[in-house]
């Protein structure tokens, strides 16, 4: 793709580590750190994402004014794990239409790590996608898709974002 005059090329950009462990029973998957995330070092940095709100509706609990460790903390005493599915790409900004030559996980390999895992949630179309076509259908794993909790899709509210993501409800550790 050829640049026009004064723009300057996508920047690669890398996803976080995972956020699991071997009680993880909800695996989250994403598709890449928006550039806000990645300044912070932090999953869901941006102001207008809506996930800690939405996933602390599913849990009863306000994770949005929590330290951002506590945060991760709280959604490991859950059952939840949060990850990628694209380990890298080329982006200009933080919108998902913006990926070019993603890098994939391997998601296959990953999962058969986490023995006690019962369902994978993709948050948003691209993760979805990325993530469907490296996993096929499986028997043995629940896989919801979820509307995007980014500012950025503004095509559902918050409410019908909120009641999407209840579905998540169980798979999740009650204590």
């Amino acid at each position: 793709m050829a640049l026009r005059i004064g723009q300057m090329p996508a920047q690669r950009k890398a996803a976080f580590p995972p956020s699991v462990d071997a009680g993880t029973r909800l695996l989250i998957l994403g598709s890449l750190p928006g550039d806000a995330s990645i300044r912070q070092g932090e999953y869901y940095a941006h102001r207008g994402n809506a996930f800690w709100a939405l996933v602390g509706d599913v849990l009863g609990e306000d994770l949005r004014s929590a330290p951002y460790a506590m945060k991760l903390k709280r959604l490991r005493a859950r059952g939840i794990g949060l990850w990628d599915v694209i380990e890298s790409a080329d982006r200009d900004g933080s919108l998902d239409s913006s990926i070019r030559g993603a890098e994939l996980r391997d998601l296959s390999a990953f999962i058969s790590r986490l023995p006690n895992l019962r369902a994978i949630a993709f948050n948003g179309k691209t993760a979805a996608l990325h993530g469907r076509r490296q996993l096929g259908e499986r028997s043995d794993l629940v896989m919801i898709d979820l509307p995007s909790s980014s500012g950025a899709y503004a095509s559902l509210s918050r409410d019908a974002k909120r009641q999407a993501w209840s579905a998540l409800a169980p798979y999740i550790d009650p204590t």
